[in-house]
């Protein structure tokens, strides 16, 4: 069995590390034989991948109707090629989504040419959006692109806040993540040393404290129904946090950011793994970085 991951853009040595059985590499796409493994940076993951052989254009594209209806090109090689296979298949083109929407239905197989006659490809992939690429129909109101973030989190999770919802989020300055949750009907309580943004700072159902969320105490917060962090923090410290507060709120849904300094720490990401119900991976707009949840309900 032939699996392929797509390694998220600058993170080509991490996947390359965390990989074993590579017999093929093709641009950012790692192709290693033998059951699926864990590999946190991989942007997406390709399964059962097919080496395919074929005579001509209109060969290869016969050749992968077979396999399944849509098709997202991943061009490094033979691209001209490759466009060509594309004209013949079924249209598809990735478009900006706007927030909340639901992720694509029809699944989205993946293809490269690896020499002039011969492709992989796969017919189901980790991602539903091409190279797990997902772009939202933006906004210039909250101070960051942060936000982004959060939104392809909930995208992917297939839930998100409702009106009715009470959010705690530490961390929260500048405030991109709690302008993203206000503007979905949530309240917010929002936690940070610093301010938040100006411009942020009369939003309706939104509660700053100016403190210091490590230092605060479960019991001094009311019942919230999700818990968010985007926090720059040492990951040791945020999964102590994360532990204590989820005991505490064991109804509350997490969606927090692991961030690192220098080299991954597998250990903590693993110890976060251990948490009935977690969900651990790199989004696309994830940097130096995995986004952690745990959907409770």
């Amino acid at each position: 069995m032939l699996t392929g991951y797509l390694a998220a853009k600058g993170f080509e040595g991490v996947v390359e590390k965390e990989l074993k059985n590579i017999v093929f590499k093709v641009g950012g796409i790692f192709f290693a034989e033998g059951d699926v493994q864990t590999s946190y940076f991989s942007q997406n993951i390709w399964y059962d991948v097919q080496d395919i052989s074929f005579s001509s254009i209109s060969d290869a594209a016969a050749k992968l109707k077979q396999m399944g209806k849509l098709w997202a090109l991943y061009p490094s090689a033979y691209i001209r090629r490759g466009v060509l296979i594309t004209e013949k298949l079924s249209y598809f083109k990735a478009k900006p989504i706007s927030f909340p929407s639901k992720i694509p239905a029809s699944p989205l197989g993946s293809f490269t040419l690896v020499e002039e006659k011969r492709l992989f490809a796969a017919s189901r992939c980790l991602s539903p959006f091409a190279h797990g690429e997902v772009f939202f129909q933006e906004s210039k109101v909250p101070p960051s692109r942060a936000y982004l973030k959060l939104w392809e989190a909930l995208t992917l999770l297939g839930v998100h806040p409702k009106a009715s919802d009470r959010c705690l989020e530490i961390g929260a300055s500048p405030g991109s993540w709690t302008w993203a949750l206000q503007q979905m009907g949530a309240y917010v309580i929002a936690v940070d040393r610093a301010p938040l943004a100006e411009s942020l700072q009369n939003l309706d159902r939104v509660c700053f404290l100016q403190k210091d969320a490590f230092s605060m105490k479960p019991e001094e917060v009311d019942a919230v129904d999700w818990i968010f962090s985007d926090v720059i923090c040492y990951p040791e410290k945020l999964l102590e946090w994360v532990l204590k507060w989820s005991q505490q709120f064991s109804n509350a849904n997490f969606v927090c950011t692991i961030k690192f300094q220098g080299e991954p720490n597998y250990e903590v990401v693993k110890e976060f793994e251990k948490i009935p119900g977690s969900s651990i991976r790199h989004l696309y707009h994830n940097k130096h970085e995995l986004t952690w949840s745990l959907i409770r309900r």
